[in-house]
């Protein structure tokens, strides 16, 4: 039940928000910090997605072994990981072991040693990841789609750094980022399943206000995005494309059109998107739009893997369905669906305790408070064909979209007269 929210914010900033779900026998729990890789510099790209993985390492008390064991032990579940403006180490137990869970995260958390030797070892599987990446086009996209959009913006580097920073970090880097950055205003705890808010203060609250306020955190600097042609030749099967403009921020009062307009265009398999370039003709087998959002700015994106041959003619049928949304009000019918694919969506990720852990986090981060599923779902309904035009007319307009393109491209300027929509 909704009223079942609660939170306490401890004398140093901390926030800790849980959600009692009763008829769950897990409790799913999340240490949050809002800092991620948009607030490194470039010799510090890379450093967020390093403390994650070095998090887990040793403690004062603890060995990365006994780290790993004792979650093992207890059939519990634990991982981390980073993204633009957030790094989350959370974990998933048994509510008969709630007590355990809380003092394995608070220990890594609070009293991870660093070690030299432990970050030689971890820098080679970050090295590994990535390769993997790297090796992995469809996501690997992805990551030269933001470089060309954002350019030098910190939201235009990849979550991983580069290999050149990566093997010049060093314990006392680490330390030293660790302790400026991780400060307590910027944390959220948050817990969701079969526990009692009171019970989950007792064992967080004494451990946590140790953290001291710090004294100065990088102001993000908001890009303004680019207009421009990328291509990455590769030998492969396929051309992946990637296509992306400037739009809005996880808190735009829009959000809720800009979501409904994302299904209604590429977000599922009865989207515009998916219909005319897989079910209609062929082109891709993977299809799909996207939104990212931040703080204070977001990019909507659209992928397909194709056909090198196919690369132009798909690109150019994705472009006139984006012109499609500016230029002609959705159908009442695919306006209804979409309302009622993001409601099912939402109720049924409301069933998981994770899902609801997520969402605490995230609400509290970026409202302050938690947002019930009812008003969430009221603001889904209030969508108007006209809150998605002028949504769309705002966002998609000429010489405002990147297109990056990886595989068996050579010839730009078979694909610099595109941008025109």
């Amino acid at each position: 039940m909704e009223h079942d929210v609660n939170k306490t914010t401890l004398n140093n900033g901390i926030r800790i928000v849980s959600k009692k779900m009763p008829h769950v026998h897990s409790v799913s729990m999340g240490v949050w910090v809002n800092v991620g890789a948009r607030d490194e510099s470039s010799s510090e790209s890379g450093l967020s997605h390093f403390i994650e993985h070095m998090i887990f390492k040793g403690t004062e008390k603890r060995t990365a072994f006994q780290i790993a064991k004792e979650f093992d032990s207890i059939g519990g579940q634990t991982n981390a990981f980073t993204s633009a403006e957030n790094t989350c180490y959370h974990g998933k137990v048994l509510d008969s072991h709630l007590e355990t869970m809380v003092d394995i995260l608070s220990d890594i958390f609070l009293n991870s040693v660093f070690d030299e030797k432990e970050v030689e070892n971890e820098r080679a599987v970050i090295f590994q990841e990535i390769g993997m990446v790297e090796d992995s086009p469809d996501e690997y996209i992805h990551v030269l789609s933001g470089r060309n959009f954002w350019g030098d913006n910190s939201l235009g580097r990849s979550v991983l750094g580069t290999r050149e920073n990566v093997a010049g970090f060093n314990s006392h880097t680490i330390k030293r980022f660790f302790h400026k950055l991780y400060q307590p205003e910027r944390i959220v705890i948050s817990a969701a399943g079969n526990l009692e808010h009171n019970r989950l203060l007792d064992l967080i609250g004494p451990v946590f206000e140790s953290i001291r306020p710090g004294n100065s955190f990088p102001e993000r600097i908001t890009p303004q995005g680019r207009c421009r042609v990328n291509l990455h030749h590769r030998n492969l099967e396929q051309v992946h494309i990637c296509l992306g403009t400037k739009s809005v921020s996880i808190t735009d009062p829009r959000r809720y059109a800009y979501s409904l307009m994302n299904t209604i265009f590429g977000g599922n398999m009865s989207s515009r998107l998916f219909q005319e370039i897989r079910e209609k003709r062929g082109l891709a087998y993977s299809v799909y739009s996207f939104i990212s959002s931040y703080v204070d700015t977001g990019i909507f994106g659209v992928y397909a893997g194709v056909n090198p041959k196919n690369a132009r003619k798909s690109t150019e049928l994705i472009l006139k369905e984006i012109a499609r949304l500016n230029q002609t009000r959705v159908d009442p019918n695919e306006l209804h669906d979409a309302k009622e694919h993001t409601k099912g969506s939402l109720m049924l990720a409301s069933e998981s305790n994770d899902n609801q852990m997520v969402r605490l986090a995230q609400n509290e981060t970026h409202f302050g408070r938690y947002i019930p599923l009812e008003e969430i779902a009221n603001n889904i309904e209030s969508v108007t064909q006209d809150d998605i035009f002028d949504l769309a007319e705002s966002l998609f307009q000429k010489r405002r979209f990147a297109l990056t393109l990886l595989g068996p491209v050579t010839h730009k300027d078979d694909f610099n007269d595109i941008l025109t929509i």
